[in-house]
Order: C-alpha cells, then sequence, then structure tokens
C-alpha cells in the first residue's frame, strides 16, 4: 500500500505520544487529520490548536462529516490500546482501509534513510538526542519520538524546507512486535531486559524479538549495540552490519572521567574514530551519558565535528517526564522521571543518589500494568530500596484487567526502605506535607504526570515560604 489516493486520516487513539506525533507527520504534508480519544490531554489540546478536529465520544454520528462521503479517500491509523468492541473500530473495519500504527510507520522508514533505536529502556532520550545533534548541525532531520522534546516541544521534527533527501530517526518500540515492520538502514540497540511478558510470554522470546529487529537492518549499514544487550543477545546476531560496541564500562566506545553534578553529567567521549573530552551534558545521569555515547557515535559516523557535537550535547534539553529536573533548590530537590520497569527505576535512582548523595531522597511510585508488577515484583522491590522513603501508588491498569492477588502492597514486605507506605493519589498532596522531603521523585508511565503540576507548584511555594523565612 501507498498513500496514493488518500486525502483524510483518522487516528483511533490519537491522544497517544506515539500516534499524535504520526497524525503531526500527515498534517504536515497535506492531509486532512482528525481522531478519536478516550479523554482530553494536553496533547490533544495541542493537535486541536494545530487545526486536528477530535472527538470523545466513541459513536459514529462523532466522526466529522468531510471523512463519511468517500471511505476509499480515508486511511484509519489504529492503536492496539483500543478496545476491541468500540464502536468506532468496529464500524471502521466494515467500510474502511485500517493500518496499525507500525503499519503506518513501516511505510514512511521504507522511502527514507532511518536510523532506528530500539531497547527496553533509553529509546526516547536516545532518539531525541540523536535527533538533536544532526538537527543542531544543520542536518535536514525527520523524527519520530516518544516523547515531548524540551528543545522543540514537540514529538515531532521536521526538516523545513531542504533540497536534501532527510534523515529519518525513529523510536523503534519492542510492544507488539511493533518494530518489525520498519526498514532501518542504522539501528540503536540500547538494551535487552525482559518486558511486555504479556506479549511475548517469557524472556528467550523478547530477546528473538530483538534478535529479529537487528536482522532487518541493511547489511551496508550500522548497529550500534550496549555492551550488556549484547552479553543478553549472544555473539550470533544474525546480521553483516557493522556492530559498535558502547557502554559506561565497554571496550568499545565508551565513557571516561564521568563527574556527577546537580544539574549535569561532565564525561569525555572516547570512541574508535575520535575522544572529545570535557562534554557537559545538561540531563542528568549515568544512564544518560550512556545513551549520549550511542547519539555521538551516530554524529561521528554523519560527519559532524568536535565543535558541533560538543555544541550539540550542551544545548540538549532533554526529554519531558524522563529525568526533568522541576527543582534544584538545596532541600527542595524534585524530579519527575517515567521510569515504570526495576532496571530504569535503578539507573534513574542510583544517577539522584550520586547527584545528593547526603539527602533523604524520597519516591513517589506508581507501578504501570498488573502483568509487569506481577512479572517483575522482587525487581521493583529491590530498586526502590534504593530510596530512604518510598510511597506507592495503586498500579496503573492501561489495557489490564485487574489480576487476582497482583496490587502494589505486594512489593511493600521486599522494599528495604526506613519508611514506606501506601497511599492514593488524592493523598499525595497531604503525605508531602507530612514528609516533607529533601529530594523528591516522582515515578511512573500511568496518569501520576497529572500530579506533576500540583507538587512542582506545592515544590516551589515551599522554597519561597524557606525564603521569607530566612529574610
Amino acid at each position: 500500500m501507498t498513500f496514493k489516493g488518500i486525502h483524510k486520516v483518522f487516528f483511533l487513539g490519537i491522544g497517544g505520544i506515539g500516534m499524535s506525533a504520526l497524525a503531526r507527520w500527515f498534517s504536515h504534508a497535506g492531509f486532512e487529520v482528525a481522531g478519536y480519544d478516550k479523554t482530553p490531554s494536553p496533547l490533544t489540546d495541542e493537535l486541536e490548536k494545530e487545526g486536528m478536529e477530535i472527538t470523545f465520544e466513541d459513536k459514529v454520528d462523532s466522526i466529522p462529516a468531510s471523512f463519511t462521503p468517500d471511505p476509499q479517500e480515508v486511511l484509519v491509523v489504529w492503536t492496539p490500546a483500543i478496545p476491541k468492541d468500540s464502536v468506532l473500530l468496529n464500524f471502521f473495519q466494515s467500510h474502511y482501509t485500517l493500518k496499525k500504527r507500525s503499519e503506518v510507520l513501516g511505510m514512511i522508514t521504507k522511502d527514507l534513510y532511518t536510523i532506528a533505536v530500539a531497547g527496553t529502556h533509553g529509546k526516547t532520550s536516545t532518539s531525541s538526542l540523536v535527533a538533536h545533534l544532526l538537527k543542531s548541525a544543520g542536518k535536514p532531520v525527520v523524527a519520530f519520538l516518544g516523547g515531548i522534546t524540551q528543545n522543540y516541544q514537540s514529538n515531532l521534527l521536521l526538516p523545513g524546507k531542504t533540497k536534501e533527501e532527510p534523515i529519518l530517526v525513529v523510536e523503534a518500540d519492542e510492544f507488539d512486535r511493533s518494530f518489525l515492520r520498519l526498514h532501518p538502514n542504522e539501528a540503536v540497540l540500547t538494551s535487552a531486559d525482559p518486558d511486555h511478558l504479556d506479549i511475548y510470554g517469557d524472556e528467550s522470546t523478547i530477546l528473538e524479538g530483538f534478535r529479529e529487529f537487528i536482522r532487518l537492518v541493511d547489511k551496508k549499514g550500522k548497529l550500534y549495540l550496549q555492551t550488556h544487550a549484547w552479553y543478553r543477545l549472544g555473539e550470533q546476531l544474525g546480521t553483516q552490519a557493522g556492530i559498535r560496541e558502547y557502554g559506561l564500562r565497554s571496550n568499545g566506545i565508551h565513557a571516561e572521567n564521568i563527574i556527577a553534578r546537580p544539574g549535569s553529567f561532565q564525561f569525555d567521549y572516547v570512541g574508535i574514530k575520535a575522544q572529545i573530552k570535557g562534554l557537559e551534558l545538561q540531563i542528568p545521569g549515568f544512564h544518560n551519558v550512556e545513551n549520549a555515547l550511542a547519539a555521538i557515535a551516530i554524529a561521528v559516523d554523519h560527519g559532524l565535528s568536535e565543535a558541533q557535537i560538543r555544541e550539540g550535547i550542551r544545548s540538549f534539553r532533554g526529554v519531558k517526564r524522563r529525568f526533568e529536573i522541576h527543582s534544584s533548590e538545596p532541600g527542595h530537590v524534585y524530579i519527575d522521571d517515567y521510569a515504570h520497569h526495576p532496571e530504569e527505576i535503578k539507573a534513574c535512582l542510583s544517577s539522584v543518589r550520586a547527584m545528593y548523595p547526603t539527602q533523604r531522597m524520597t519516591v513517589i511510585f506508581q507501578p504501570h500494568l498488573f502483568t509487569r508488577t506481577r512479572d517483575f515484583a522482587e525487581g521493583f522491590s529491590e530498586s526502590l530500596s534504593l530510596a530512604d522513603e518510598v510511597a506507592l501508588l495503586d498500579i496503573y491498569p492501561a489495557r489490564e484487567l485487574p489480576i487476582l492477588g497482583v496490587s502494589s502492597e505486594m512489593l511493600l514486605e521486599g522494599i528495604q526502605a526506613s519508611k514506606k507506605i501506601l497511599i492514593t493519589k488524592g493523598q499525595v498532596m497531604d503525605y508531602l506535607k507530612d514528609s516533607k522531603p529533601e529530594v523528591l521523585v516522582t515515578m511512573g508511565a500511568g496518569d501520576i504526570d497529572r500530579l506533576v503540576p500540583g507538587i512542582a507548584a506545592w515544590t516551589k511555594a515551599q522554597i519561597n515560604q524557606a525564603w521569607i523565612e530566612e529574610d
């Protein structure tokens, strides 16, 4: 299938981070775009401001009138997050051409030089940094990202007017095996830890999924492979692409002289073709330094100069909800992160501890999915034990129904923190007032993000009050 004859695109689940980026791409390309989502959000508000008509009613008469006369000129893009009993989904299945988001993204990658970033963790930060380094150096870039970049305030980057063929940077999502529809010329694999066992069943199957993705990389291209991921996958990868190994402690591309500061990390890049000393990364975290290694290696291979790389790293402001620092005032630090897997939590909290080694760390965590909580309960408890105090919210179910015996409470016993508690979202502000955290970290991939503006405002009020009392 091509987009020939298609003039209108309707998105079922348009408010999702990946779907909205695709919707923006079609809109910029001149297609009429509309969509449905269950509830309004800041992201759907932005899409409406950009001219897209969005309905929040799951019924046929909510479809814009211009989309109904000729189904042949309409493409319907849907996400598996839409329930099978959805009225709109069933209507469109009977009358229209439907494609999953991953299929449409695959069609786009077929026609453009593509850098695909895969991995259980680090996809969004790494792909965003790759795109920023190339774009800030003047390369024409199209990027479909899994988060809102702070530099561009969007999950879609476009090249502007150029005669050059753009480079496509895309986040390659392993969920539902979506990444197997892509056509990468180059790829990054940031990690290969088990996840999405509700889809894959067991660890060996998801590892084979990553191997299948690797085999898709053009034989003339390059594969940037994180050390531990390579160890997990084994030596026989079945690819003819040139492999670049990277990692904090890699024998290949690695970092030296890492210095952790409250608002940034400094490090030296040691690579095959270049060594760059004293890089300043404004998004803290050892894991972000490792993500930067892959991005810098790609930048070097695409001909960026040391000065361009240095400036690109220095100017990168990260992605919303990826180690996002809302306050760095001593005694009133507030960091929000999307971490929802034990390894992500461990990476985040280890970095926070390195930045603030003497201050009491409080974590509010919202588990995401009943299956993930069940499958990795021990790992969650171990990672959360890096905090001094832990407050657990109820599990965010997303696409799942409850599982008997699976709850946030099952994590409590294994958490080795001096204080641990179960609270509801409605109790968060009272909890903060009582606990008065010195370093606060909120984490989770559910709707905990709805609490972030209120917590940030409360933190700012505490800082202002402390200043008044000092005066």
